[in-house]
């Protein structure tokens, strides 16, 4: 059995956990989110609990014994708690501006970048340069988050670009004149 898979869930107030024809719905405070479950894997929601099982020991179904457990705690922490990501621009002139549903970002090339952002990610911008990601999904706002970050990674050598908040990185040493 995995170590994750067995581990019992326990359902805050304020918060439903349905399951119909392998869906799973998780209802809270600031939304709802659902799941799709694969063959051989079940959930069970009684007493403010909810336990994943599984029939049979598939690699396949195994592998998603752990992964469904983890995904239903994290919709639950979700729907009470909320995630965020903090993103930091480091360069001269770089700053990020919000229009509607898209963020522009100037961050060094001659045009400033689009991004469109997607249904259930809420955007703050601080400062100009400091970019506040929150949602109720964990993948999306992780996800959202990289797919920010991937428009202007960091360099390693003028640590200009992109970053996640609290992300240290190693400066390199340029080449050397002898």
């Amino acid at each position: 059995m995995s170590r994750i898979g067995r581990k019992i869930i326990a359902i805050p107030p304020k918060v439903e956990v349905s399951v119909s024809n392998q869906v799973v719905s998780v209802k809270g405070p600031l939304g709802q989110l659902q799941w799709q479950l694969k063959q051989g894997i079940s959930v069970a929601s009684s007493g403010g609990n909810v336990q994943v099982n599984r029939e049979g020991n598939a690699p396949e179904t195994r592998a998603m014994h752990g992964l469904v457990r983890a995904e239903l705690n994290n919709m639950i922490d979700g729907v009470t708690k909320g995630y965020e990501k903090t993103l930091e621009m480091t360069g001269v002139g770089y700053k990020a501006q919000l229009q509607g549903q898209n963020l522009q970002l100037s961050v060094g090339y001659n045009q400033p970048v689009s991004f469109t952002v997607p249904k259930g990610i809420d955007v703050k911008i601080d400062k100009q340069t400091i970019i506040l990601l929150k949602g109720i999904d964990k993948r999306l706002v992780g996800q959202t988050a990289a797919n920010v970050r991937a428009i202007k990674p960091p360099d390693v050598y003028k640590q200009k670009g992109i970053r996640y908040s609290g992300e240290v990185l190693r400066k390199k040493e340029g080449k050397t004149g002898k």
